[in-house]
């Protein structure tokens, strides 16, 4: 079985922004996909998709450690 989350994150203007907020959360044990909706100038989506929940505290770590927020998280 999958989960799906989709989170609000704050910072992304581009394509590489999304490169590198996808390679931080894959980091993350038990992630099987990342989906970027790049939206500049205003809160982006993106939705991971794992085998099982994920921290909410991971997820925010491997966002910040690309240099971005996260806001809260609205399940999908």
């Amino acid at each position: 079985m999958s989960t799906t989350t989709t989170y609000a994150v704050t910072g992304l203007t581009c394509s590489c922004c999304a490169k590198s907020v996808t390679t931080e959360l894959n980091k993350i044990d038990g992630v099987h996909d990342v989906q970027v909706d790049v939206v500049p100038d205003s809160a982006s989506r993106v939705t991971l998709t794992s085998s099982s929940d994920i921290a909410a505290d991971d997820v925010r770590g491997a966002i910040e450690a690309a240099g971005y927020a996260l806001s809260d998280p609205a399940t999908a």
